[in-house]
């Protein structure tokens, strides 16, 4: 095996860095930048983060700093503080993600519009991804439909109401251990093995409006049932994006974090240090709408290719 980078791989990467930051130059979207280590780690039990130890001046604040997995809590507070519409595209770390499609350490591009809603940032999101597109002289066709239209046109069952036996029976010809899964659990799985699978390679599927237990650090509607104002973006079977018209209430943020803490708890695991930072300034947060993209899995599309390794320029195992 070749100890070399990818020539062609990284040209790909360089101009996909040059159109995206040409995109958001040209609506105005701000590029900015913010710390890869914080004394707060990411809450969510399903994502492991890296953890390491400062060791200067006890001054300098908390020993224990956490590499980040997403950008999103400093950037909220900079969103509270009047910075306006921003992004940032820059490496990210999570622990024990590594494998064909996964890298520890990664590239995400996240981004924040004012005074948006989740629907109208999954179309800027389709715009980009179709402008990116354009560097292989491709297109995909965009299918738009909320998460309970998915269940409904492909399997014949309603996500928000279905008994969990009938969820189950869905994934009957997949061999699964069903201990300690929880609803959510056997939705995502149906997502992972029913229904992503055979989403066309040249189309992208954006699907929209999730179960309300699903909202992460999205925010409620109260319809019946309620839903989360959330939005995942597939480019054929791989999952580029995910968004949320943001949650701006620190109290409830707040006892979502320790629910996850809760949670990781119950696993074995660890509690995790929350952002106080960020729960002190959510209040401030506008009315906005953010996404995060994955940077790899864009260019893995771009680059007709199952394997991460084929679109860095030396994966985790050669780094």
């Amino acid at each position: 095996m070749s100890t070399c980078p990818p020539p062609a791989a990284l040209r790909l990467r360089a101009e996909l860095y040059r159109l995206l930051r040409a995109f958001f130059f040209d609506r105005g979207v701000m590029e900015v930048e913010t710390p890869i280590l914080s004394a707060a780690g990411n809450t969510e039990p399903n994502i492991q983060s890296f953890a390491t130890t400062f060791h200067g001046h006890v001054d300098a604040g908390a020993r224990e700093r956490w590499l980040r997995t997403s950008p999103e809590y400093p950037l909220k507070r900079l969103l509270a503080a009047g910075v306006g519409d921003c992004y940032e595209l820059g490496r990210v770390f999570r622990n024990g993600e590594a494998g064909g499609r996964h890298n520890p350490e990664f590239t995400m591009l996240e981004w924040y519009r004012v005074g948006w809603d989740h629907r109208r940032l999954a179309d800027e999101v389709v715009e980009l991804v179709q402008a990116s597109l354009t560097l292989v002289d491709r297109h995909a066709d965009v299918r738009v439909c909320s998460y309970r239209e998915l269940f409904l046109d492909t399997l014949g069952l309603d996500p928000l109401t279905a008994p969990l036996d009938v969820l189950q029976q869905a994934l009957d010809r997949s061999t699964i251990d069903p201990e300690g899964l929880s609803r959510d659990d056997w939705l995502d799985l149906i997502i992972t093995h029913r229904l992503q699978p055979d989403f066309p390679r040249d189309r992208m599927t954006v699907i929209h409006d999730y179960p309300a237990s699903q909202c992460a650090l999205a925010r409620i509607r109260r319809d019946d049932p309620p839903i989360a104002e959330r939005f995942e973006l597939y480019l054929g079977p791989y999952e580029l994006a995910n968004g949320y018209h943001e949650l701006n209430d620190a109290a409830e943020q707040r006892a979502r974090f320790e629910r996850d803490n809760a949670v990781r708890r119950a696993r074995g695991l660890r509690d995790v240090p929350l952002d106080e930072h960020l729960l002190a300034a959510l209040d401030a947060m506008p009315d906005c709408a953010g996404v995060a993209l994955g940077v790899e899995r864009l260019l893995m599309c771009l680059a007709g290719t199952d394997a991460i390794a084929d679109v860095l320029a030396f994966p985790f195992a050669r780094a």
